[in-house]
């Protein structure tokens, strides 16, 4: 199919992201059956799975096992108006990440390898299992924020975390952003580990602190 088109495709897994960027006219290329948990190995922090792969379900295959998604993918669902948080592909397609960003990188920093089909057709297959594995291009981090431009994806391959044993959000009242700004870099330079941090107009900064339990 994709090495017969003469024109261009939407690359389309769950379609919760179809409201980002400017609309386009194209051929929808459904990868909503590429949705199934491929491998999960919670020894090696390992999850392998199909690119339409729900996020809500694999954050409840985790948690299951104490475990996350370290780059904690937000959940656009409520301002782009879709019924669910999207997908594992949608993810890595738009290189999303959460507050957790200034800690642990976006979904790129933590993609092993993935499977797809490129514009001429070619299924090809990039990265692996093993974390040690480091032969040739990294296509897979190419592949973050491309919105599918450069190809599609069928599965993908991705580090997993401990979740944090203990989490706590402080606010701090302040004025100004000099102010503001005075209180996140004492809190980057303390002895926690802050894994968020927000200015907030009018309201002050919050810090977010997590770490093991004593």
């Amino acid at each position: 199919m994709v090495r017969d088109a003469r024109s261009p495709f939407e690359v389309i897994g769950t379609g919760s992201k179809r409201a980002l960027g400017r609309p386009i006219t194209a051929t929808p290329l459904d990868l909503s059956k590429f949705n199934s948990i491929i491998a999960y190995e919670p020894e090696e922090l390992i999850l392998e799975a199909g690119a339409a792969a729900k996020l809500s379900e694999i954050q409840k295959l985790l948690a299951r096992q104490n475990q996350v998604l370290s780059f904690e993918p937000p959940d656009f669902s409520n301002i782009l108006g879709s019924k669910h948080s999207g997908s594992l592909g949608g993810v890595l397609a738009c290189n999303l990440s959460g507050p957790r960003r200034i800690k642990a990188g976006a979904a790129r920093d933590h993609v092993l390898g993935l499977s797809g089909v490129s514009g001429r057709g070619e299924i090809y297959q990039a990265g692996a299992r093993v974390v040690k594995n480091v032969t040739g291009y990294d296509v897979p981090r190419l592949m973050a924020g491309s919105y599918g431009t450069l190809s599609c994806f069928t599965s993908i391959i991705f580090k997993v975390q401990p979740k944090p044993e203990v989490e706590i959000t402080l606010h701090m009242k302040c004025k100004t952003s000099a102010e503001a700004l005075a209180l996140m870099t004492l809190g980057q330079q303390s002895s926690c580990e802050v894994s968020s941090a927000a200015f907030v107009p009018e309201q002050g900064v919050y810090l977010r602190l997590e770490g093991i339990a004593p």
